[in-house]
């Protein structure tokens, strides 16, 4: 069976479209000059999978899903295959059961993905590098705690934002995570578990399916901030909506490690954002998002004044994070400090400081939780 729509989106830094298991065609542009499928990765999980196409630049392609047997296929135009590509992997988890990679005609490539049990995807597509993302959902299992998945920033190679005396964000934020796992474990009716517990590198779209995977709650994810003028100071919470404010773009543009032009340019495709929100409004339950990050951020201000005087509320804020990008539960990008103001980057190199932090966020995570309405909320899903 096939089944075909005309539609066709001009990739520009972002897009994202949802697929019930009912649509069996999906073309889709992403121009540009001819290319090579660099990589296929995948993340695969009882539940949940991810696979990423990897590609050298720009690219169209098309999108297509049969039966008889179940599978989805990409033809990507004008691409070539590169030498050392993994052209197949068996995974055979019951959702996928193997990913292959080869030549269509003279001037397409193909990847097909041989499909088991899908209840339903979702396909959007990164820069920096481009890729093609695919998301895969079986039926999730049901656990009877409240599951937390907690993200530190950065990490390995990547050291993130670099304090005037050298002190690197990928280690503040992993001890700041840490701190608060332990902090949340003590607590018998939640499961909590991290993308990273130590200096290891987790690619963006990584993180999302580790949160994916474990039916999470909750995703909040641990950043510390950074500015090119070093009198700025400040905490602030994020959740993925799309803004026009300068400073959230910059903001996004460097934890997405993508220029300020490019976040722009999303910024500017107001068609596809629209079709984006509107996925948010039902998948990454955009309002609870912004309950959690509002929780967070009040509990962080308020905490943190009973023993420091110069803490700055800059508030809850929106912006178009990829590391969010994907979450089918509430989440949130919490920037704990300025690792770049000489005064909040020695509280932040700092034990006490460290562990107010963790203290606070766990409190902005429990009030959240505890609240009538999510209390009501989580009662009806689990039932």
């Amino acid at each position: 069976m096939r089944g075909k729509t005309v539609r066709r989106i001009k990739f520009l830094g972002l897009c994202l479209i949802f697929f019930s298991p009912l649509l069996f065609f999906q073309p889709r542009a992403y121009a540009g000059a001819e290319v090579e499928i660099t990589g296929v990765r995948c993340w695969s999980y009882p539940e949940y999978t991810r696979v990423v196409i990897d590609l050298s630049g720009s690219a169209e392609f098309t999108e297509n899903r049969l039966t008889a047997p179940e599978r989805l296929f990409f033809d990507i135009s004008n691409s070539t295959l590169s030498g050392d590509l993994q052209k197949n992997i068996q995974i055979g988890n019951g959702m996928l059961k193997s990913v292959r990679s080869g030549r269509h005609n003279e001037n397409t490539s193909r990847v097909v993905l041989d499909l088991g049990n899908v209840r339903d995807f979702k396909v959007f597509t990164l820069e920096d590098p481009i890729r093609i993302v695919v998301d895969l959902y079986g039926s999730a299992a049901v656990s009877a705690k409240k599951r937390i998945v907690i993200d530190a920033g950065h990490g390995g190679h990547d050291p993130g934002a670099i304090g005037p005396r050298n002190l690197y964000e990928k280690d503040v934020v992993l001890d700041i995570a840490l701190r608060l796992r332990k902090i949340l474990s003590e607590d018998p009716t939640l499961e909590v578990f991290m993308t990273r517990d130590k200096d290891v590198f987790v690619p963006l779209e990584e993180r999302t399916a580790i949160a994916n995977s474990k039916n999470a709650d909750l995703f909040v994810s641990i950043h510390a901030n950074a500015s090119r003028r070093r009198e700025t100071k400040g905490i602030e919470t994020y959740f993925l909506n799309w803004t026009n404010d300068e400073e959230a773009l910059k903001v996004a543009a460097r934890e997405n490690q993508i220029s300020l032009k490019q976040m722009r340019n999303m910024q500017g495709k107001r068609n596809v954002l629209d079709i984006m929100l509107g996925d948010l409004s039902r998948d990454l339950k955009r309002e609870k998002s912004l309950r959690l990050a509002n929780y967070i951020q009040k509990t962080m201000v308020d905490e943190l004044n009973k023993d420091y005087t110069h803490i700055v509320d800059l508030g809850v804020k929106q912006a178009l994070f990829y590391v969010l990008l994907g979450a089918r539960m509430s989440s949130v990008l919490v920037e704990v400090s300025f690792i770049s103001n000489p005064i909040e980057e020695r509280l932040l190199a700092g034990d006490n400081y460290r562990d107010d932090l963790a203290r606070s966020i766990a409190t902005g995570i429990n009030q959240y939780m505890t609240s009538p309405l999510e209390t009501q909320t989580f009662a009806n899903i689990r039932n």
